[in-house]
């Protein structure tokens, strides 16, 4: 059913941006394009999540497992911080509060509000950084934390 669906939207586009197409002799390479843009569009789409989570399922496993680690460490630095941005970063990032809710409720502007989130988050990643060395790839996911055990708690 996947494929049938995917090429129905390939014909479609193929037949609605033809007039696109400039130089003719470029069709396969055209078709191509539209093919694989389909495929992408088609997995991305949020009830599809399910199938990426099944092909990713080990992925997703030790996703969970390092989070749990970074948690352990992230715990003590939010405590760390001052008041001001440990409740604003508490209330909205890990909490349920909107930002905009957070604003009203102190009674302060939202432009201030994102603001101490922003510098609750860099004063949280600048702690964490010290304490754990962490690789990421390119897009900036965790790939592998290495606590310091002489500047972190962290086991």
């Amino acid at each position: 059913m996947r494929i049938i669906h995917i090429l129905q939207d390939v014909f479609i586009k193929i037949h609605t941006k033809s007039a696109t197409l400039s130089d003719h002799e470029k069709l396969l390479p055209w078709i191509y394009q539209i093919t694989r843009n389909s495929i992408i569009d088609y997995y991305r789409t949020k009830d599809r999540q399910d199938v990426i989570s099944q092909i990713e399922g080990s992925k997703v496993e030790n996703d969970k497992i390092l989070n749990a680690e970074l948690l352990c460490c992230l715990k003590p630095f939010i405590d760390d911080l001052p008041e001001i941005y440990k409740d604003a970063l508490l209330k909205t990032s890990y909490g349920t509060m909107s930002q905009k809710d957070y604003a009203a409720e102190l009674n302060i502007s939202y432009s201030a509000v994102k603001s101490r989130v922003q510098r609750a988050r860099k004063q949280l990643k600048e702690s964490f950084f010290q304490c754990c060395a962490i690789q990421s790839d390119k897009y900036g996911n965790v790939l592998d934390i290495n606590p310091n055990p002489n500047k972190c708690d962290c086991d």
